[in-house]
């Protein structure tokens, strides 16, 4: 027993109680983190209290001890606060479903069960004097565990003193009756399995009391075994269970799918080679709820996804629903699917198997529409990260394209995230007189662009040039085609008069390109094309231009003329010599006095020269 720091990191366990029993109660919770998310905690009663904290404990060393894939699994056990925590996988007491269930589906339990008592008794030789339905316990998936395991014991061990003392806890209906007639003592009983084989016969016919052999072969017949033959007054009279695996009850097609799987990995190559090349026509005969809830979880366990013919017939059928248009002729309908298949795959994709996740992601664009949009971005896509960083690069280029099929769903910002921003642009060309779509080629297909010619007409004066089509500018792709009538009113593509005739001076030489092909009319010598530039309506030289046009601005023109400076001598002759005085300098002239120039001003400042 595991003592208070050894419980589950991260659990968080319901307060509401599934199951009140006089030794403990049952509650669900969940882990944070960890390949089990959910799981069942049974808790007892203070310590002290009574009996009941040595029940569970010794029902948790007994769960840890015997490991069958038919016995409820345990997961840790703790003391905390005076109390045994017990955490199991997640599972329901069978009363709480058993109304729910269908023939077929007890038919399997049973089975189940019948597998872990067999186990018990002969290959752990072990008695585990409490079958009822108390003790068994329903997986989310309907599978039935053996649980309730606080009674069990050695072979060897079971005498009439162990059985008197716990005989109050156990269930009544399913102690024998020679349990009476034993004294207590410390002898072994001569058939220790018999109590086994008992209970199991009391809990066979108390499951199936109401319901009916439509679908089940010798029901009836199993019913009757189990009521005069396991529960026989004489011990020594009552069958052993590993007999019971053969009867007709126990071998129904269905049962016999659901045995093979789960024993796959005892099977031989040939033998599983010939039963899943069968699988799928078989799978089809039966509800396709009862083959998802009771097959679903094992036809995707590892050993099935790793099997070379598994993967080649049967996968493609279970990964991926069924298609309403019928493109996939998948095995379960789209609810039916998101019900029991996609529950499993979330966990599946938190498996870090390279061989899983390459066959995931192989199947990826067949089951991806199947998840909601919530569950893509904080589950799916959160793995599929991880596997672009792995250096494995089979898997990486596989992530790449699972990826690509997730961008129309959660969109391109979700998925590569980081800053975007419109880099490229259409460019493909419009047509005249046809829809771009109907007319677009793959840059490398288009045809070139047709050679200009040059035409002379019989009039000497006149010269007609053919131009290809100018392509459209970038942007211009969204203009609205003109008609041929607007076409030809755009003179200015033409060559003017005067330019053919400046064209006509001179011989034209030999063409050397398809550009320069030129056709020259009878008698009419043509000189050498100019550039396109010349030809561009943008781009035209002067020389092409007409005559001179009239400045209308001409008087307009400002005119600018050099500043005309007077030069004065100290004569006043006009002499032309340039005075080297400053302009600010005070110009003296003949005949003035300096008192005079001054003025009375200058008196003040005698006056004070006086003084001083």
């Amino acid at each position: 027993m595991g003592n208070e720091g050894s419980h589950l990191l991260g659990l968080e366990i319901d307060e509401k109680v599934i199951e009140v029993t006089d030794g403990w109660t049952l509650h669900s919770g969940t882990v944070c983190a960890g390949s089990n998310p959910k799981v069942s905690v049974f808790i007892s009663e203070v310590l002290g209290s009574g009996g009941s904290t040595v029940i569970l404990e010794r029902a948790a060393k007994n769960l840890m001890l015997y490991r069958h894939p038919c016995i409820l699994k345990f997961i840790s056990s703790w003391n905390k606060s005076g109390r045994i925590h017990l955490a199991t996988e997640e599972a329901m007491p069978l009363a709480s479903v058993i109304a729910s269930l269908t023939p077929l589906q007890i038919c399997i339990g049973l089975h189940s069960v019948l597998k872990a008592l067999v186990f018990l008794h002969e290959m752990a030789l072990c008695s585990h004097n409490n079958v009822c339905c108390a003790a068994v316990y329903v997986t989310p998936d309907g599978t039935w565990k053996l649980g309730g395991l606080e009674y069990l014991c050695l072979l060897t061990d079971l005498t009439p003193r162990y059985l008197e003392e716990s005989r109050a806890r156990r269930y009544e209906k399913a102690v024998p009756p020679e349990e009476d007639s034993l004294k207590s003592s410390s002898d072994t009983i001569s058939h220790p399995t018999s109590i086994d084989q008992y209970g199991f016969g009391v809990l066979v016919e108390e499951v199936l009391r109401k319901k009916s052999d439509s679908d089940i072969p010798a029901l009836q017949e199993f019913i009757e075994i189990c009521k005069k033959q396991l529960q026989n007054s004489e011990p020594s009279l009552r069958p052993k269970l590993s007999t019971l695996l053969d009867h007709v009850f126990f071998t129904h097609k269905f049962i016999k799918i659901h045995s093979f799987l789960v024993e796959l990995p005892l099977k031989t190559a040939a033998e599983k080679n010939d039963f899943f090349r069968s699988l799928m026509d078989e799978l089809l005969g039966f509800p396709e709820d009862l083959v998802a809830r009771q097959l679903g979880a094992l036809l995707l366990s590892r050993m099935v996804l790793l099997d070379s013919t598994a993967q080649e017939i049967l996968l493609q059928h279970v990964l991926g629903p069924k298609q309403e248009n019928g493109g996939n002729v998948g095995l379960f309908s789209l609810p039916i699917y998101r019900g029991y298949v996609v529950p499993r795959l979330l966990q599946m994709f938190c498996v870090r198997d390279a061989q899983i996740r390459l066959l995931l992601l192989a199947h990826f664009s067949s089951y991806c529409s199947s998840f909601t949009e919530d569950q893509l971005r904080t589950l799916v896509l959160p793995e599929l990260l991880v596997g672009i960083k792995d250096t494995n690069e089979q898997l990486v280029s596989a992530t790449l394209r699972a990826l690509a099929d997730l961008i129309p769903v959660l969109g391109a910002a979700a998925v590569i995230g980081g800053k975007r921003a419109k880099l490229f642009t259409d460019g493909r060309p419009k047509q005249a007189h046809h829809h771009v779509s109907s007319n677009f080629k793959a840059p490398n297909q288009m045809p070139p662009p047709p050679a200009p010619t040059l035409v002379a007409a019989n009039d000497s004066n006149s010269l007609t040039v053919d131009l290809p089509e100018r392509p459209s500018p970038d942007g211009g792709e969204d203009h609205i085609p003109t008609s041929d009538d607007e076409t030809e009113a755009w003179s200015d593509w033409d060559v003017t008069d005067n330019a053919a005739d400046n064209l006509g001076d001179s011989n034209l030489p030999e063409p050397s390109s398809p550009w320069d092909h030129v056709r020259v009319g009878a008698g009419l010598a043509v000189q050498e094309l100019p550039d396109i530039s010349q030809l561009d309506i943008k781009n035209s030289v002067s020389s092409l231009k007409s005559h001179e046009e009239f400045d209308f601005f001409q008087d307009m023109e400002p005119v600018i003329s050099k500043t005309h400076i007077l030069q004065i001598d100290e004569q006043g002759t006009g002499s032309t010599e340039i005075s080297s005085k400053h302009c600010f300098d005070v110009n003296y002239t003949a005949g003035e006095s300096e008192g005079e120039v001054w003025g009375d001003d200058l008196e003040d400042w005698g006056d004070v020269n006086g003084s001083t």
